[in-house]
């Protein structure tokens, strides 16, 4: 596994333990469909959010939610559909994209994560 694999998995753990401890419940992590991927699937409450992570290491020049753009959404609202279509899940009544941005700041210097909702 390469580095900047294991940069991204690192980031997906903190995006998804986060999240649990804002009270959200993991329903999958990496769902993969041929055309995509969706980083993480989470609800709380009647609310249903397909989660794109980004993480980005110390000598980043941009911010991580700067790779998000018009084509990275329109693949994650494919990839719901699909995952809508082969999971059927009581008392959802909304959905929504967000985007959690996790940048490494190197060792013994720490992290900064910033959850975006709604994205679309």
């Amino acid at each position: 596994m390469g580095q900047s694999h294991q940069l991204g998995r690192w980031g997906e753990d903190m995006a998804r333990h986060f999240l649990e401890m804002c009270g959200y419940v993991c329903l999958q992590q990496q769902y993969r469909k041929p055309g995509g991927e969706i980083d993480l699937i989470v609800h709380r409450g009647h609310k249903l959010v397909f989660v794109e992570v980004k993480t980005r290491g110390p000598n980043s020049l941009a911010s991580p939610e700067s790779w998000v753009d018009g084509r990275k959404i329109s693949r994650m609202k494919q990839m719901a559909r699909h995952w809508l279509a082969d999971n059927r899940v009581q008392g959802i009544r909304e959905y929504r994209f967000d985007v959690v941005a996790v940048e490494f700041h190197g060792d013994d210097r720490g992290m900064t994560l910033r959850h975006l909702a709604g994205i679309d």
